[in-house]
């Protein structure tokens, strides 16, 4: 998606950085809602993911989805899909690509996704 006049310029990646793009439209809003109600949350889950979208230090924020949730399809290729708590509601689901060192944001909203049930 390509940014418009009045979006906010997001910093390119820099040496081992993941770029992090928006997979869906709703992905945007859900991103914005969560920017007003907690961005100093967003901000730490957005260097998080970007320094590394598998990392393992924080398990109880930043942990890959489990069962049939733990993978999708991306433009052809299976991805391993992550979940980053930014609340204690708020959310966000990324698709890690490897090739491109991109973490595609499937996800984002002030409340669990429906598909946690």
């Amino acid at each position: 998606m390509s940014p418009k006049r009045g979006d906010r310029a997001a910093p390119p990646a820099v040496d081992t950085e993941f770029e992090i793009r928006f997979a869906a439209t709703e992905a945007v809003t859900g991103w914005e809602q969560l920017a007003k109600q907690a961005p100093t949350n967003l901000r730490r889950a957005y260097d998080a993911i970007r320094a590394d979208p598998r990392a393992g230090s924080n398990p109880e924020r930043q942990h890959r989805l489990k069962g049939s949730l733990g993978a999708a399809d991306w433009k052809g290729a299976v991805l391993e899909r992550w979940q980053y708590e930014v609340t204690s509601g708020g959310r966000i689901w990324y698709l890690i690509d490897d090739d491109e060192r991109t973490a595609w944001i499937t996800y984002a909203g002030t409340g669990h996704p429906k598909a946690t049930g």
